[in-house]
């Protein structure tokens, strides 16, 4: 069995790699279309992988695309981990289509989710207006309401959302969560709803979390009709995709209140023209697509990739894959 990684991700897993699967043979990508095996050059053509790891090292250093290549060209691929969270990438659909398993990343759910309470709460606590007083040495008091006494409304329950969910329940926040189908979800959870019932739900919420896909039932959601339903108020947090909002109706929403506030990781064009209304609008705040961007993300990248090849040697299901029908395609027999 040949897996093909990154030397770098190579070089952090290798002690760990050999536990697992002692007899994998190891390639690793060092450039465009440069591979080594046991340190030594090797063909591109000679190589043909059954496992290929695209870790996030791979999107840092160039070397995504000759990974990408190869595990195209092998006629032995049947398995990759993926960086991403999500499929909607053309890449991932010509994958699937060739019949490789894909198991997605859950490694940057918990910096999405440390980011997502942050912004909620620094929304919350009058922390500007508490800086303007201090500045004017002015004693006053600053009362705001308590994240306590919220609700939200999250759409998608992935490891981004439960992650969310994980860090939100603690301070007593009601949550109501979208899924594609109403099934509980314990404590964490305290009320599921469907796509089709959340135009009801938005009145009631205090802050709205897109953390789901982008396909054809939820592309331009966030349209003028969401946006009425809003409660005026509330806030807006994006770090799904930027295709779920119509960005001309967040603008004629935020001119009402509704949101009160939009915290967008992610846009309908990326990068963000530099010409976009979005950049000085005073109540947009905007990450350039970095929410993901914590300083754990390798370390439990590693982690998942090593549990999920245990699994996949194991034959045991494997943590986080991806269902063809995620890009549009039939599940397999």
């Amino acid at each position: 069995m040949q897996i093909l990684m990154t030397k770098a991700a190579h070089g952090r897993v290798a002690e760990r790699l050999a536990q697992v699967a002692p007899d994998a043979q190891v390639v690793t990508a060092v450039g465009e279309d440069a591979f080594e095996l046991d340190g030594k050059p090797v063909a591109a053509d000679d190589i043909a992988p059954e496992i290929v790891w695209l870790s996030l090292d791979s999107y840092q250093s160039g070397t995504l695309r000759p990974l990408y290549s190869r595990l195209m060209k092998s006629p032995a691929a049947r398995w990759t981990q993926i960086m991403a969270a999500g499929i909607d990438n053309p890449m991932f659909r010509s994958i699937m289509e060739k019949g490789v398993r894909i198991s997605k990343s859950s490694a940057q759910a918990t910096p999405i989710a440390e980011y997502v309470v942050a912004h909620a709460l620094s929304l919350q606590v009058p922390i500007p207006q508490q800086a303007a007083l201090q500045a004017q040495h002015e004693w006053k008091p600053t009362p705001y309401r308590e994240l306590g006494h919220t609700r939200w409304l999250m759409c998608g329950f992935g490891n981004i959302g439960h992650e969310i969910a994980r860090r939100i329940k603690p301070f007593g926040v009601h949550l109501t969560v979208v899924r594609r189908s109403p099934a509980g979800e314990g404590d964490l959870v305290d009320k599921v709803i469907t796509l089709a019932d959340m135009g009801a739900e938005l009145p009631n919420a205090d802050v709205v979390v897109l953390a789901c896909a982008l396909n054809d039932e939820t592309r331009d959601m966030c349209d003028a009709a969401f946006f009425a339903a809003m409660k005026p108020g509330a806030i807006l947090i994006n770090i799904g995709r930027g295709g779920l909002v119509d960005e001309e109706a967040l603008r004629a929403g935020l001119d009402r209140d509704q949101p009160a506030h939009a915290v967008l990781d992610v846009f309908q064009t990326e990068p963000l023209p530099a010409d976009s209304w979005l950049w000085d609008h005073p109540k947009v705040r905007i990450s350039a697509h970095t929410s993901n961007s914590g300083d754990g993300n390798l370390g439990r990248g590693d982690d998942l990739f090593l549990e999920n090849l245990r699994r996949y040697l194991a034959q045991e299901p494997l943590l986080n894959e991806a269902d063809p029908r995620e890009v549009g395609l039939p599940t397999r027999g």
